[in-house]
């Protein structure tokens, strides 16, 4: 059974592809197995949230996945594709893209960066833009599968060793994405990071590149050259090694709040703050440039983006002024920390070691706790003990504290923590 365009739709329900994907979309035949595939992806979703087993972002994916293995490139064909991906800021990066195209765009903001979570975002909205954050190691898949008009490399760095330990290996992985071509469309820009070194190996063999220069504080995992592995050399200027490979020459450029795209230059206003977030909003403004969008009315619209999925939200919790602030690893925690010390108020860490999260929290060890000494911080998580013995070790004064009784506030809070501790600040302070 196929639908053509000019057919009818089918009835309003789970399988109602007319809800969710045009037939524009997927231009050819719509075959049987297809509208199974997208209905059982919204129903079986459906049901895992109202049996409250997850947030409705996976279940569903793997089935539909089952019933048709190519429905996400099916769900891509007609649709331009960006895809975001790094060790830290995908989330947000993502959403300034979504917030700066502007009007309806297919968007997986719950974080669920694998094929799983791109089909749930995919079947929700007919939107033809689509903005996917990727996990690193899933990149070349998804490359494959959507043919993405835009391709945003952050940065790559450890994370939890019993999760994605080895950097090298995703950044020789991307590179041999591109320069095999493989399934890539020749169209496909990519947005690259010049200060990390990881980037510019997995990126400069890609066809269309646009280098972009922005302010970058974590390089621990690039001392070394990626090519022939000597020490790479770092200047005010940027980096080179005595191979031959050094930083190409950018032309986005983002320092502070001064933003040069192109040569056009221009003042970043944003309601995020950190360093960070504006490096970010830097290249999600450079992959809107690359696809034609107005960047005047594209900042403004970035502009007004407050929080991401609850990260840097303020709430009013027991009578104070409570802010939320999430990060997974070392390079996130060390890019927080420089943040947070500009917030008022008492500083609350929360680290928990569940299977989203990294069940080793050796990390802690690689994190630049030491600019925090003259700061109480209060230690939160299943793993505060670990937490505490890392903070004494850097000359912190700290105290122990539970979820079930934290202490009074007397004034405000930050709380920085990582995934799923996140997830349970953000729970409890809704209540």
């Amino acid at each position: 059974m196929v639908l053509r365009k000019g057919q009818p739709p089918p009835p309003v329900g789970p399988f109602a592809i007319s809800k969710v994907v045009s037939v524009e979309m997927m231009p050819g035949a719509i075959t049987f197995r297809d509208r199974v595939a997208v209905g059982s992806v919204r129903l079986v979703n459906l049901l895992s949230r109202r049996l409250g087993r997850g947030a409705g972002t996976v279940a569903g994916g793997r089935v539909g996945l089952h019933v048709s293995p190519k429905l996400l490139a099916h769900l891509a064909r007609s649709r331009t594709v960006v895809l975001v991906s790094g060790t830290n800021g995908k989330t947000t990066t993502a959403a300034m893209v979504s917030a700066g195209w502007g009007g309806e765009v297919a968007l997986n903001q719950t974080g669920s960066n694998m094929t799983e979570g791109h089909l749930a975002a995919m079947v929700e909205s007919s939107s033809p833009h689509v903005v996917l954050e990727v996990d690193e190691k899933w990149l070349e898949n998804v490359v494959a599968a959507t043919q993405p008009r835009a391709v945003i490399l952050l940065n790559l760095s450890r994370d939890q060793l019993d999760r994605s330990n080895e950097v090298r290996a995703i950044a020789e992985q991307w590179r041999q994405m591109w320069a095999t071509s493989d399934g890539t469309d020749e169209r496909t820009v990519v947005i690259a990071n010049v200060n990390d070194p990881l980037v510019v190996y997995a990126a400069e063999c890609a066809p269309h590149v646009r280098w972009c220069d922005v302010e970058t504080t974590w390089l621990a995992d690039a001392a070394s050259c990626p090519k022939c592995t000597r020490a790479l050399h770092f200047s005010p200027l940027g980096w080179t090694c005595e191979c031959g490979f050094t930083r190409p020459t950018a032309t986005t450029t983002q320092r502070g709040e001064h933003l040069v795209i192109n040569g056009n230059a221009s003042t970043l206003r944003l309601a995020l703050p950190g360093t960070f977030n504006a490096a970010n909003a830097a290249m999600a403004l450079t992959a809107l440039d690359a696809l034609e969008v107005p960047i005047d009315q594209a900042q403004v619209r970035v502009s007004r983006l407050a929080n991401v999925a609850g990260r840097f939200s303020q709430r009013h919790w027991r009578g104070h002024e409570l802010r939320l602030t999430l990060a997974k690893n070392p390079a996130g925690f060390s890019a927080m920390l420089n943040t947070v010390q500009e917030f008022p108020g008492e500083l609350w860490i929360a680290i928990n070691a569940r299977v989203a999260d990294g069940r080793d929290p050796s990390w802690l060890y690689d994190v630049p706790f030491e600019s925090l000494r003259g700061r109480r911080v209060y230690c939160f998580g299943d793993r505060r003990l670990d937490l505490a013995t890392r903070l004494d070790l850097a000359g912190v004064e700290f105290e122990l504290s539970s979820e079930d009784s934290p202490p009074p506030p007397t004034g405000p809070v930050t709380v920085l923590a990582n995934y799923t501790a996140f997830q349970d600040w953000l729970e409890r302070s809704s209540k």
